[in-house]
């Protein structure tokens, strides 16, 4: 008799996880709690394959009671009200990358961190790909671990991008190597406390064996602590400090410390991505493929061919002398902070969008000597011109759409500015997501 199991949620994370489910021979109840969804749309996302229910609404303990376990899409809060009849059936709670992990093979190098994640992500995946026949990079980075665990060998090296919704509902879930990029304020709508939010964060670790390797930006407190009493082989970097092991920056090089040698990796200069936060990505990057075993010299090439990610500061066009940047994927004021410490001309911010619970003075903080106009558009405008006006920062504009946005900031530009879409809020609302803000962010520069 085949395992059944049910999927909670029926978009792109929901359909990945059934149809893996389905290639390995269970049956699969999907489950919305949308009753308007179409039972017949939803199965023909999986080809109206055999094996599949589809269950809208109210989850009843007669429907959970026949299930192994539950892969819950990361969307989904855990305090949604069939959780609780799952807790009562005592049916176990799987993300995603849990039940990936499950059917998965060779080493894997797991990401997650508030900032960082998806360039260092992608930095791995071609560190991995230069050395490995067999190489993967999945995760939050647009690819799902379920779509790509079964063609996965024991020689192949695996990188994931991890968030902290996936790490929520881990049990198993165990890499060869973890990494934490840096711990701020985020997703406390979700998460509630801070407290909470760290302590799922650090959980990427909590199945590694001692001589196992966990990388950690010194720089971080919360994460130098962390470190300093972990039962793993901890590799530090860090941008501002000469550590005794692991990598930091000396003299404009990075530099990497282990096992009593000295390695000079590459001059800053020659890297492809601006900004010391990138410097700290490249230093988790170069830790990671180490411990994946890939050789130094591999490495090294490849940190000076990388390309900044899409929509992660990422250089549009130059019009009449101003150049535009893409920094959709700022998508917290943490992350926005980066984004304008990066810039070397006079700067128009474009910012705003869904409110999220964040706090907007410390990125308003950096704005002296960058900054010279805001434009707001979204949900959090009004609480981020508040914020603005407290700091004495007064030149702000308003935009209800993108597109007037991109007009108010060229016309506000002169030669030799530069105009930084980097919003430090979330998309929805106005977008379906980051990706598709930054799209439509990038067609209008390049339509001026």
């Amino acid at each position: 008799m085949r395992d059944t199991y049910l999927v909670a949620g029926c978009g792109i994370s929901g359909i990945g996880a059934a149809k893996l489910l389905l290639d390995v021979g269970a049956e699969v109840i999907l489950y919305d709690g949308n009753t308007a969804l179409d039972p017949e749309v939803i199965k023909g996302k999986l080809n109206h394959r055999e094996g599949i229910r589809v269950v809208l609404g109210e989850l009843t303990p007669e429907v959970a009671g026949q299930c192994k376990a539950c892969v819950i899409s990361p969307g989904i809060p855990l305090t949604m009200p069939f959780v609780e009849v799952l807790k009562a059936c005592q049916i176990p709670i799987w993300s995603e990358i849990e039940l990936a992990y499950r059917f998965s093979k060779g080493k894997l190098a797991a990401i997650t961190g508030t900032n960082g994640k998806t360039t260092t992500t992608a930095l791995v995946g071609e560190i991995l790909a230069a050395h490995y026949d067999s190489a993967f990079v999945v995760g939050n980075i647009g690819i799902p671990y379920t779509e790509k665990a079964l063609e996965m060998r024991e020689d192949s090296a695996t990188v994931v991008e991890v968030s902290s919704f996936q790490l929520e509902t881990i049990l198993d879930f165990h890499p060869t190597v973890s990494a934490i990029t840096n711990i701020t304020p985020d997703h406390l709508n979700r998460h509630i406390t801070m407290e909470n939010y760290i302590a799922v964060k650090e959980s990427v670790t909590k199945n590694q064996m001692p001589d196992q390797v966990c990388v950690l930006n010194y720089e971080d407190p919360v994460l130098r602590t962390f470190g300093e009493h972990l039962d793993r082989r901890v590799i530090f970097f860090s941008s501002l400090h000469e550590l005794p092991e692991g990598l930091f920056i000396r003299d404009g090089r990075i530099v990497f410390r282990h096992d009593g040698v000295e390695e000079d990796m590459v001059a800053v200069e020659e890297l492809n991505i601006l900004g010391r936060h990138n410097y700290e990505n490249a230093m988790t990057a170069i830790a990671i493929g180490w411990a994946m075993d890939v050789p130094v010299e591999t490495i090294r090439q490849v940190l000076m061919r990388f390309q900044p990610v899409e929509h992660r500061i990422e250089f549009v066009t130059n019009k009449n002398g101003v150049a535009y940047y893409n920094d959709s994927k700022g998508t917290n004021p943490d992350a926005a902070i980066q984004a304008v410490k990066a810039m070397v001309k006079p700067t128009i911010l474009i910012g705003g969008g869904y409110d999220k619970g964040s706090d907007y003075d410390e990125w308003i903080a950096t704005f002296e000597g960058k900054v010279k106009a805001l434009v707001l558009l979204g949900q959090t405008a009004d609480q981020i011109e508040a914020a603005a006006r407290k700091a004495g920062f007064t030149r702000i504009l308003r935009a209800e759409s993108m597109e007037e946005a991109v007009k108010l900031s060229a016309a506000e530009a002169v030669s030799g500015d530069a105009v930084l879409l980097s919003p430090a809020c979330a998309s929805w609302g106005m977008f379906a997501n980051y990706e598709e803000r930054g799209r439509i962010f990038k067609e209008l520069v390049r339509a001026l």
